[in-house]
């Protein structure tokens, strides 16, 4: 009951108001949104293409996402604030949504298995950095990792058109 009190007063913040009532100022947060999740999942698609053999195959791997990384986590630092802003706009109606369940929960997959390989595989990369041939390991890696952000785009695709609006009380 707790969670669903949050939820409504989370609905009925000013914040939340004005992006329902004001008819510019959702599709500007959905628009940043969307090129945010462009530019984190692009980049993250680069190296991902890389350890699989299928890009940028001249370029180190540490290189690589040395230069890429800063690019990632600054649009996912604002992916994830105009997601939670659009959230907030309607949080009990989101909070319901399979597709916008199912997105958090790829997001934290993409997350666990990015971890994984950071502080698991990456930690031999010396041994192939410069290697077309990288390990399985990182292989399959790479491979999760383009199957989770892509499911991420999907459902947050379809997150609009079955989400229904939520008649707060």
């Amino acid at each position: 009951m707790q969670i669903e009190n949050l939820l409504k007063w989370l609905h009925q913040t000013p914040m939340a108001e004005a992006l329902r009532e004001n008819e510019g100022f959702f599709p500007w947060i959905e628009s940043v949104h969307v090129i945010a999740i462009c530019l984190v999942i692009g980049s993250i698609a680069v190296v991902d293409f890389r350890l699989l053999g299928l890009g940028s195959r001249q370029r180190r791997v540490t290189v690589l996402g040395d230069q890429l990384l800063p690019i990632t986590w600054i649009a996912f630092g604002f992916a994830a604030l105009t997601g939670a802003l659009m959230f907030a706009s309607n949080a009990v109606a989101y909070s319901a949504n399979f597709y916008f369940l199912g997105k958090l929960v790829l997001i934290v997959l993409a997350g666990l298995n990015m971890l994984i390989f950071q502080f698991g595989i990456f930690k031999t990369v010396q041994q192939w950095d410069t290697a077309i041939a990288v390990p399985a390991a990182a292989r399959v890696a790479a491979f999760l990792s383009l199957t989770f952000w892509t499911l991420v785009l999907i459902f947050g695709r379809w997150i609009g058109f079955t989400l229904v609006p939520a008649i707060v009380g």
